[in-house]
């Protein structure tokens, strides 16, 4: 078995995949591991649509995202919050959160099980909702392309775990 970490540290944004479909009980594992993340109050705002409709994963991929991931993937995954759900203290909406790590839980699935995926915040949300008939108090907050990997591009720099930790207090430098 995989160690987390690991699946962690292989995760990439895949913009080139393969043409090959997804088997559905793959994509329930997916919609499974999105299902067990946690949220505010147990409130789940969440709800996923999974596009393997050819026209339909067209129409989405003419709403935004980079256009390798969105025209080829088999899957595109449709991430929607009911914002009235989840929580807001301290001028914080937490249904953001909560689809954040329903996303992320989604995401590592995918990659433990050799998937690829990119994450895409930037598209136009109504022709999204209009493509899907998605009701209009709802918010669609990421659309994730999933498929059969055809690039292995390299880890991204990060930060260094000294940059980023500090100790009983904030111990940061000014940027």
């Amino acid at each position: 078995m995989a160690d987390l970490l690991d699946i962690i540290a292989r995760r990439r944004s895949i913009r080139r995949m393969k043409d090959r479909p997804i088997p559905p009980d793959v994509i329930e594992r997916l919609f499974e591991a999105a299902r067990l993340a946690p949220s505010w109050a147990n409130s789940q705002c969440w709800d996923f649509i999974a596009v393997t409709d050819p026209e339909k994963r067209a129409r989405l991929a003419r709403a935004g995202g980079p256009k390798a991931a969105m025209q080829a993937a088999p899957l595109i995954v449709v991430a929607c919050a009911r914002p009235q759900a989840s929580g807001h203290r301290n001028e914080l909406d937490y249904f953001m959160l909560d689809m954040g790590i329903a996303i992320e839980h989604l995401v590592l699935e995918a990659t433990a099980l050799g998937l690829g995926t990119c994450w895409v915040g930037w598209f136009d949300e109504d022709v999204v909702k209009e493509t899907l008939d998605i009701p209009a108090d709802v918010r669609v907050v990421a659309l994730v392309p999933v498929g059969y990997p055809d690039e292995d591009p390299p880890a991204r720099a990060r930060r260094s775990l000294a940059e980023i930790l500090s100790w009983n207090g904030w111990q940061h430098k000014s940027p």
